[in-house]
């Protein structure tokens, strides 16, 4: 320290360690760069009083070397605050703490951009120190907080994706659910958990995957005939290189989360990445790569994927509006070639230039080829191979010695809704690489290996902590399997005394009011009146109206039902007093209330339901609302089997997605069970039931009706306090093909 000042500055440290010695003086020359003398003086008696904490060299050299940093993203008036932090976290059994905070404080300042954005930061750590700091066994001995330390760690990362606000509400759900497991906590702040990981995409910026997975599947079944399964990966986690869209045999890989961009909502960027996928995976074949250079594959993969979104857009001509938006628009001149490589930039104008006809270029080469591209693709798709050889040629005549040089212009050359193109490329010789390209022969997927929907996520609400865990369980949904429908007669052969005694209640029930439905085309009767004035229409020589029948329908009732059986384990032992189980006597009543309710003209739907964990909670639809009690859903009938798990609450929201959609002046969703909530991944018994109460609650804010039938003697505690007053316990499960019929009956009278 050669220095006067520097000199000086030392001695008032007064710091004896050699490592902060070492860097000291360069410390101080980038300090006076960006600060003035007082913040000169607090930022040298901070540094002092870290020397001094007994904590090492540690927390003194990082702060040496950050705070420059923090003062030229915020300014100094962040200082006191940080050292107030600093003091507490000293004081508290978190003083380990302190290099983490210190060592990642400059990439926070320089997203926070304020004093106060940072103030803010501050107070959500200390918010955790203070509420997961805690005593052991009641002395005065205390452990430090399990999350702060990894939450200093990841906080650059997160604040990256989340705003301040949604930074708070993932700290809260942590403390909330983890305050009393130190370990479960601690991975929780470490983004170690599947839990902590779908709290922050919770409170992401921009349009998520997971709550739009259920649109894209079906946008590639009924758009592109294509139904391969469709993987997340993340964009957040890999903060050295981006990863890119791509497809192989497992499925197709797309970002977790698509911001807006360029005016394109996230959900079209998505469109746009499968669409993309769907063109490779219809029209390209696989090259041999061996013999080729990189920048002759890149030319390759830059006109293959031309040739995919052109042909795309003959098929959708509306694609060309959102490909040209996403596509960027290199500026012709930007790349100078005696520094830089402009081989990806040249690629990149010609990319835009093939599908933008006023891409205003004027370079000669450029516009040679893509007037020979459009020549390849007048006459039909082309091939793979066609783009192969027209790339090579295209690298032959616009080469530059400048291609090779290791600085690469970048700017306006990346195309986000592209894949990779590894499907692109095999190899003769064997590789590492080779496993993860499909086959070449690979084609779409058959319509008939089109089996099941994607699953949709619900959450699950937590009485312990009031909060919801969010997409915590996922339901699969499936047409129920078929069985024999002579079955089902032969049950309500059975109980045709009762079916009797219903038929004249039916009778007395059914709407007798008849509306005239005038001006159809097709009806039960002619309107005379308006076959008239059609008959003198068409004598005089006018055009008459063909709408000259009429129809009637019933008036007086507006009622949509749905049954939800469920199909757990517990319904294949034996009624109490009887031969038959209770899926058996669960069939009868199911048979003889689709039958009445057919007979009464109300719209019903039957679904059933069980659950393996969280994980697969299965629905299957027995009848659909427009579907009339026939032969076939009489097979789906005397085919339900019983087995596995009942989570009720996923279970009734999947019952009222579809019951909301309903239009209907009264809409009842009717559980007939025989047991409390349960899965084999609970431990305790009230989360369950607190669950399904909430999603009671939550269908009464829709304006749906739940009633429950329990087949469980010993249920009045836990229905009650699911379903409030709406439910009933049949002590005689024997009696259930009776009083379910009846019950529907009062419930609609």
């Amino acid at each position: 320290m050669t220095h006067p000042q520097v000199q000086a500055y030392w001695t008032a440290v007064d710091c004896g360690f050699e490592q902060v010695a070492d860097v000291f003086e360069e410390c101080v020359y980038e300090a006076l760069t960006a600060m003035r003398r007082p913040e000169m003086e607090a930022y040298l008696e901070a540094a002092r009083y870290l020397g001094k904490l007994g904590r090492g060299a540690e927390p003194m050299l990082v702060f040496l070397e950050e705070w420059p940093s923090v003062v030229h993203a915020i300014g100094g008036n962040a200082l006191p605050p940080v050292i107030d932090l600093v003091r507490a976290l000293q004081k508290s059994p978190n003083s380990r703490a302190i290099t983490p905070f210190l060592q990642t404080l400059a990439a926070v300042a320089r997203r926070l951009q304020s004093p106060g954005q940072l103030q803010r930061y501050l107070d959500i750590a200390r918010d955790l120190m203070t509420r997961t700091t805690g005593s052991i066994h009641g002395h005065h001995s205390t452990f430090p907080s399990p999350g702060l330390i990894p939450l200093f760690e990841q906080s650059p990362f997160l604040l990256n994706l989340l705003s301040l606000g949604g930074l708070k509400n993932w700290v809260e759900y942590g403390i909330l659910n983890y305050s009393r497991h130190p370990e479960r906590q601690q991975e929780y702040f470490a983004l170690e958990l599947a839990d902590s990981r779908a709290v922050l995409q919770r409170e992401r910026r921009g349009t998520l995957f997971a709550d739009v997975e259920r649109q894209l599947d079906l946008y590639l079944r009924a758009l592109w005939r294509d139904a391969d399964q469709l993987v997340p990966y993340s964009t957040a986690f890999d903060e050295m290189r981006k990863p890119v869209p791509y497809f192989d045999k497992l499925g197709m890989r797309v970002p977790d989360v698509f911001e807006a961009e360029r005016g394109i909502a996230g959900i079209d960027r998505y469109r746009a990445v499968l669409a993309h996928m769907v063109g490779h995976r219809r029209w390209s074949t696989a090259q041999i790569a061996d013999n080729w250079s990189p920048f002759q594959r890149m030319a390759v993969e830059f006109f293959e994927d031309c040739r995919v979104d052109t042909l795309l857009i003959r098929e959708y001509p509306g694609l060309r509006r959102l490909l040209l938006a996403l596509h960027p628009k290199p500026v012709e001149g930007a790349c100078d070639p005696e520094t830089t490589s402009c081989l990806r930039h040249r690629l990149a104008m010609l990319s835009r230039a093939i599908l933008d006809p006023g891409h205003g270029y004027r370079d000669a080469s450029l516009k040679a080829f893509v007037a020979r591209f459009h020549a390849l693709l007048q006459d039909g798709p082309a091939s793979t191979a066609d783009m192969a050889s027209l790339a090579l040629d295209y690298v032959a005549k616009t080469r530059r010695q400048s291609d090779q040089l290791a600085r690469v212009h970048f700017d306006d050359t990346v195309i986000d809704y592209r894949d990779d193109n590894r499907h692109l490329w095999r190899y003769i010789e064997d590789s590492d690489d080779e496993e993860f390209f499909d086959d070449p022969g690979k084609t779409l997927a058959k319509e008939s290996e089109i089996t099941g929907l994607p699953p949709r996520h619900y959450p699950e609400w937590d009485h312990t902590t009031r909060t919801y865990r969010p997409d915590w369980a996922s339901v699969y949904e499936a047409l129920h399997p078929s069985g024999d429908a002579a079955d089902v007669d032969r049950l309500l052969q059975k109980h045709a005394a009762l079916a009797k005694q219903l038929k004249r209640l039916l009778d007395l029930l059914k709407p007798q009011e008849k509306v005239r439905i005038r001006y159809q085309e097709e009806g039960s009767e002619l309107d005379l009146d308006v076959a008239l004035r059609a008959l003198i229409d068409f004598k005089a020589g006018s055009q008459p109206d063909p709408r000259i029948n009429m129809s009637h329908r019933t008036d007086g009732r507006n009622i949509a039902v749905l049954l939800l059986v469920d199909q757990s384990e517990s319904l294949n032992e034996k009624a109490a007093g009887g031969q038959q189980t209770v899926l058996e006597l669960s069939q009868e009543a199911v048979s003889l209330l689709a039958w009445a309710i057919d007979r009464l003209g109300d719209p019903l739907a039957i679904a059933g339901f069980h659950s393996n964990t969280r994980h697969e909670v299965r629905y299957q639809h027995i009848k659909g609302f427009s579907e009339r009690w026939d032969d076939t859903v009489k097979a789906r009938v005397a085919a339900m089997q019983a087995g596995w798990s009942t989570r009720m609450g996923a279970a009734l929201r999947h019952a009222g997605h579809y019951l909301s959609a309903r239009k209907a002046d009264k809409r009842i969703l009717l559980l007939l069970t025989d047991g409390e909530p349960a899965d084999i991944d609970v431990a305790d018994p009230a989360h369950l039931r607190a669950d399904a109460r909430k999603a009671v609650d939550e269908l009464d804010a829709q304006g749906i009706t739940t009633f429950c039938l329990s087949l469980d003697p010993g249920a009045d505690d836990y229905v009650r306090e699911i379903f409030g007053h709406r439910w009933r316990v049949l002590d005689h499960v024997a009696q259930l093909p009776e009083k379910l019929p009846l019950l529907y009956l009062s419930l609609t009278r």
